[in-house]
């Protein structure tokens, strides 16, 4: 073989090469359930240390406005995965027992709901009891109002009013005193008082999880036909998923720059104190630690099937066993992400 034969025959395999790599590449769109903000940073982590494209995939994440929206939009097949609340897909099937493509839930992030109802300490309220009588006020499809029914069945609430806002309000009309409570994301809502003018130390948190509500928040969702056409991407995903999200519990500071990334307006203080407030109470919580990370547990999963369709009056009842499949989740090792116990 002469030096331009050998030259063009290496250069023809590099080209193979490439091509080989290029098709080994699995498009996944992926859809958040909402802005780009602290807790993104679980994905974009992932995403920027180029875990996804390690792993074969080549993953493009995009911001939601809501989990009713995300599930929606991968139902349609818009999306091929998205980041969810469990409630919300409940909902979802629940609602559309017809329809033909059901995203289900494959890998539990937040293992309790981040819902919470929150007060000003000026207004006496400390504990659930207390909220007998009076006006709550939140957005009319936020998940912790939705599933408010649950929280007041748990602590024998009674004669509750509701008003309703957009959600850029609920913050400021709490603080103005047109209402006597809220309820919201515990990591969202106290950031956006503090951003009005309020001391943590004056603001009251009830988190659902705390009080009888053992209701699971967000989780990884696929469609149905990824799922079966290729159940090996999915599966890679979550290993990747799992593998920076170990590094964003570890070192939260370092990985909001990930976020910042993806909008450079963002407040790096702020989103870094949202992402850990999320990591300690939704994903690191005392029964994430307890059931594993990534699992669940099929009693719970049950009675919180049971709970939203009745708190959320859904058209038939919702089968727990329809909106879940574990088969993909990364061996027991990769899941062994959460950071030690803070003492």
């Amino acid at each position: 073989m002469n030096k331009r034969h050998f030259i063009q025959t290496a250069a023809a395999l590099a080209t193979l090469v490439a091509m080989g790599t290029a098709q080994a590449q699995t498009a996944v769109k992926f859809q958040l359930d909402w802005r780009f903000e602290g807790p993104a940073a679980l994905f974009l982590q992932p995403a920027a240390k180029g875990y996804f494209k390690d792993a074969g995939l080549d993953v493009t994440i995009d911001s939601g406005n809501g989990s009713g929206g995300t599930v929606t939009r991968v139902a349609s097949g818009t999306y091929d995965m998205g980041f969810a609340d469990m409630a919300a897909l409940m909902e979802f099937h629940a609602n559309n027992p017809d329809a033909p493509n059901k995203p289900v839930a494959v890998m539990m992030v937040y293992n309790n709901t981040p819902a919470a109802v929150l007060a000003l300490k000026k207004s006496g309220i400390t504990k659930a009891s207390d909220l007998n009588g009076k006006k709550l006020g939140a957005p009319v499809f936020d998940a912790g109002r939705k599933a408010f029914p649950i929280f007041q069945k748990a602590n024998n609430v009674s004669n509750v009013a509701w008003t309703s806002m957009d959600p850029p309000l609920r913050e400021t009309m709490l603080v103005r005193g047109d209402i006597d409570a809220i309820t919201g994301f515990s990591f969202t809502s106290l950031l956006n008082l503090e951003a009005r003018g309020v001391k943590a130390e004056d603001v009251i948190i009830l988190p659902y999880a705390d009080y009888g509500v053992k209701l699971y928040g967000n989780a990884i969702i696929a469609s149905p036909k990824m799922i079966k056409e290729n159940p090996a991407a999915v599966k890679a995903f979550l290993t990747a998923f799992a593998k920076g999200a170990k590094e964003v519990m570890a070192n939260p500071a370092a990985a909001i720059d990930s976020v910042k990334a993806r909008d450079g307006i963002i407040n790096v203080p702020l989103e870094t104190r949202r992402l850990q407030l999320a990591i300690d109470s939704v994903v690191a919580s005392p029964d994430a630690r307890k059931e594993g990370f990534g699992l669940i547990n099929p009693g719970r999963m049950s009675l919180m099937a049971s709970q939203v369709s009745d708190a959320y009056a859904t058209k038939t009842r919702i089968d727990p066993t329809t909106i879940w499949n574990g088969s993909m989740m990364p061996a027991a090792a990769d899941l062994n992400v959460l950071p030690p116990v803070k003492k």
